[in-house]
């Protein structure tokens, strides 16, 4: 069982996507999955330095990177085109037996999916989120065409399409797709734990040692719902805490954030770190009081399962996927999208710090038992062998009761 695995980047600028996978790729090969992944040289504004059009190891597993084209103009060169892959793909898909392709309305994925129709190559592809509602509306007209001249199509192709969560599942089912659909949660990896996180983590920042951290991790982006997070945090005037926000985005919008936290007096209790990974990273979730994620639409979010697999505290609003599993479980916090109502959850988590730790504390086991990558890819392993070989999803529902099949 040969599979490839088709994304624009892997760059960690590009944040969970390209994080989860190389996880899961790396799973996979751990379940004796034959995975490659084939992608782009893209880093945001720059490119990554990696060898082109050979087979590489990156990440200890084995990727096939291709020059992107990378004019000044910003839409063109987040389009991701690539011409050496156009050519790689058309002489060599017929080499895998299936194709697991990840994103739409971009280059990469949507020359995967025409080329493995042509050539009748089976292929899965996983959205990311960009069939749901709040995607959709951004840029509108111009994703609208490009559904209904091009990816309609590749879409309609698919074997399946692989969502991360019921939700995205019933936001996309508004559009009528042909294709059957499956769901299958990501996986995480757990960190280490660190032992005197609390102390370290304000030792590193210079703050007195019981100072509240209020902790936003994500990729710095309009759908990450800052602009409400940042308004309700200026309410709590009277209550001392540092809000610490972890990730990177485009300029402009990084200007923008900038803005906000100062034109909200909250510059000054606000510590923006940039992206962070490894043992920093690390440090921030297990140091903290308090993860928010305050986002319009979010197809999974994988910073929240590493939240609540470490025992930190979580807030979300219902525009996470993740959200209605929170819920449901009392493992957290959820609230409408709305700057008062964010700012009371806040204040409540604050003010009874004992029962928002009791929640946490629960969520960790759970976490292990339903989403460690050796449970997600040994599931994922046997949709890839359900396809190839014809297999019935019945049987494979059966067994198996986390994965959702329709």
């Amino acid at each position: 069982m040969k599979v490839l695995h088709v994304i624009p980047s892997v760059a960690t600028v590009r944040g969970g996507p390209s994080q989860v996978i190389l996880e899961e790729v790396k799973a996979l090969r751990d379940c004796s999955v034959e995975v490659e992944i084939a992608t782009t040289n893209d880093n945001g504004t720059e490119l990554l330095d990696v060898p082109v059009g050979k087979r590489i190891k990156y990440e200890d597993i084995p990727v096939w990177f291709f020059p992107r084209f990378s004019p000044p103009i910003h839409p063109l060169r987040e389009f991701a085109f690539s011409s050496d892959l156009t050519t790689w793909l058309w002489q060599n898909i017929r080499q895998y037996d299936l194709l697991h392709i990840h994103a739409i309305f971009s280059y990469p994925s949507t020359v995967a999916m025409a080329i493995a129709r042509l050539q009748k190559v089976p292929y899965i592809v996983r959205p990311l989120g960009q069939l749901c509602e709040w995607s959709l509306q951004q840029s509108a007209k111009r994703k609208q065409i490009y559904l209904q001249l091009i990816e309609q199509k590749n879409l309609n192709y698919s074997q399946f399409i692989h969502f991360t969560s019921e939700q995205e599942q019933q936001e996309a089912s508004q559009l009528n797709l042909r294709s059957p659909s499956f769901v299958l949660p990501h996986g995480l990896v757990i960190p280490a734990r660190i032992s005197n996180a609390r102390q370290r983590l304000r030792q590193h920042f210079n703050l007195p040692a019981d100072e509240p951290i209020i902790l936003f991790l994500s990729r710095v982006h309009p759908k990450k719902g800052l602009d409400y997070l940042i308004k309700a945090l200026a309410k709590l005037s009277h209550h001392r805490f540092t809000f610490i926000l972890a990730g990177s985005g485009t300029a402009d919008y990084e200007l923008e954030v900038q803005s906000l936290l100062s034109s909200h007096h909250l510059q000054h209790r606000t510590q923006v770190t940039g992206f962070v990974q490894g043992e920093i990273k690390d440090l921030l979730l297990q140091g903290a009081d308090l993860f928010t994620l305050t986002s319009y639409s979010e197809s999974f979010g994988v910073a929240v399962l590493e939240a609540l697999a470490v025992g930190l505290p979580v807030l979300l609003t219902p525009g996470v996927a993740l959200a209605d599993f929170v819920e449901k479980q009392q493992l957290g916090c959820v609230t409408k999208l709305d700057v008062d109502a964010i700012s009371d959850a806040i204040e409540d988590i604050l003010t009874h710090p004992v029962e928002a730790k009791f929640m946490s504390d629960r969520a960790r086991q759970l976490i292990y038992e339903q989403y460690s990558w050796d449970e997600i890819a040994a599931q994922m392993a046997r949709v890839y062998a359900s396809i190839i070989h014809q297999q019935p999803f019945p049987d494979f529902h059966e067994q198996i009761s986390k994965i959702s099949i329709f």
